[in-house]
């Protein structure tokens, strides 16, 4: 990942700052359904469980992340995507 790369890919395992359970990253740009004016960037499920149930979802920024345990696939499908991310301007 080049410095400065805002968005890790899916997969990827982190800890959040004042976190005690790490998090695996699921999803990208995602609006919380109860303020659709602030758009997170990341969405994520408890590792390694997985997703046991839609509501344990969680929503964070990149800016939160402590540590990074486990880097997810980059290739170019990821790499194209991560071009389109760019392009948004978030």
């Amino acid at each position: 990942m080049e410095k400065g790369e805002k968005f890790l890919p899916i997969g990827t395992v982190v800890m959040l700052k004042g976190g005690t359970k790490r998090v695996m990253v699921t999803g990208f740009c995602v609006m919380d359904g109860e303020d659709e004016t602030n758009i997170w960037d990341y969405s994520g499920c408890l590792y390694p469980e997985g997703i046991l149930s839609s509501t344990q979802t969680a929503l964070f920024n990149h800016d939160q992340i402590e540590q990074v345990y486990h880097m997810g696939l980059i290739d170019e499908e990821e790499k194209s995507f991560k071009e389109k991310l760019k392009n948004l301007k978030i």
